[in-house]
């Protein structure tokens, strides 16, 4: 027997659900704390990009391999509240709407967290001495993680967003210019999908990434409010 519309939205909260907001917030810190502990680490010294002289990036691993394991570790582990902020988040907007936007929510959050564990795995190969003796493998291992975690894990996140945005904007539960902006981040990190063929583009990456990660947090304090 079909269960009528009514009965599936407006559910209350039960007690078991984390708050999305806090997740977004733990998920941020951890992965800057990764950018952050392991360029100290390295004595300043950034991770090095793929598009960049492959020498450099052979050395910085060579010589740095704490400071990329680090990284690695903590990247890795920032995973793990994006994907609870994904099953909170997605709760919260199957009480309220159904289709699209949710499933839409759920897929690309998973995606975006799996992408996150994949880049943190494959840059903590980097450390391995078998690996950093052999300059080709090093630049195959490093571009794979730069990949994953850089316009793969964008690109996703920017789903997650869309999803969000879309879910909720149908009763009404964000602002307009909070929906607004929430789409127009999801644009600019769909459209990182360019850097893939042009390098130049390579720099919506990060302003996708970390307006993105603000805008997570907002919204996941808000809903969780309402």
């Amino acid at each position: 027997m079909a269960i009528p519309a009514a009965s599936r939205i407006d559910r209350p909260m039960t007690a078991a659900e984390p708050p999305p907001g806090i997740l977004a917030a733990a998920f941020t810190g951890v992965f800057v704390a990764g950018l952050v502990i392991s360029t100290i680490r390295a004595g300043g010294s950034p991770f090095p990009s793929p598009f960049g002289d492959a020498g450099t990036a052979l050395d910085y691993f060579r010589d740095h391999p704490a400071a990329v394991r680090t990284g690695a570790v903590l990247q890795f582990a920032s995973a793990i509240p994006l994907t609870l902020y994904t099953a909170a988040i997605t709760a919260r907007l199957r009480r309220t709407a159904e289709g699209f936007a949710p499933n839409l929510a759920a897929i690309g959050g998973t995606l975006a967290a799996a992408f996150l564990f994949c880049s943190g795995a494959v840059s903590w190969v980097l450390t391995l001495p078998a690996v950093t003796a052999d300059a080709a493998l090093v630049r195959a291992v490093h571009t794979l993680a730069f990949l994953v975690g850089g316009p793969a894990n964008v690109v996703s996140t920017g789903l997650l967003i869309a999803g969000i945005a879309l879910g909720a904007q149908s009763r009404r539960r964000l602002a307009p210019w909070l929906f607004t902006v929430g789409l127009v981040i999801a644009l600019i990190a769909l459209c990182s999908t360019a850097a893939l063929t042009f390098t130049a583009a390579a720099f919506l990456l990060p302003i996708a990434r970390f307006t993105g990660m603000a805008w997570l947090i907002t919204v996941g304090f808000l809903l969780a409010r309402q």
